[in-house]
């Protein structure tokens, strides 16, 4: 388990020499990690080159208003739902223009979980601009900070593995 912000450095230098490699730009939208993906990225020298912008759309009406996820989605699913971050990062690359999105939605804790989403629960979405978005939910172990930093980390590893097998 990742256990610093320190080691997250690394990763963003790569997915940064990634995204300048072949020209592209990232869009990020986040809810339960409350723009620590942007953070982290944007702590690079040089970031505007490859990052377009980060949302943070915490609440189901900034999901819906920033984003365009549906209403209904929201209802039947949930916020922390694979339907839910597949619709963000959607949203995102339309409402920007770039050319590969993030999204997350979690359950970070302490409350807030259930028996079917518990603490931890975490939904993904990385998309290419004009292909399917790839989804996957989580569940990490650990206090809110581990939680979310656990979500930074995977969000990350992952984007880089979408962007070497595309």
């Amino acid at each position: 388990m990742i256990d610093s912000t320190e080691q997250i450095h690394g990763i963003c230098l790569e997915l940064a020499a990634l995204l300048r490699a072949r020209g592209e730009r990232l869009v990020v939208a986040e809810s339960c990690t409350g723009g620590w993906v942007a953070k982290v990225l944007t702590d690079l020298p040089g970031s505007s080159d490859w990052f377009d912008r980060g949302y943070v759309s915490y609440s189901n009406q900034a999901k819906q208003s920033m984003l365009g996820v549906n209403a209904e989605t929201l209802a039947r699913y949930g916020a922390v739902s694979l339907q839910t971050v597949g619709e963000m990062t959607r949203g995102a690359l339309e409402q920007s223009g770039a050319d590969l999105a993030l999204a997350v939605s979690g359950i970070a804790g302490p409350g807030g979980g259930s028996q079917d989403k518990p603490v931890g629960t975490v939904c993904f979405s990385w998309q290419m601009a004009s292909r399917d978005p790839r989804l996957e939910q989580c569940c990490f172990v650990g206090d809110r900070e581990q939680v979310r930093l656990q979500t930074v980390d995977h969000a990350l590893h992952q984007l880089i593995r979408l962007i070497e097998n595309a």
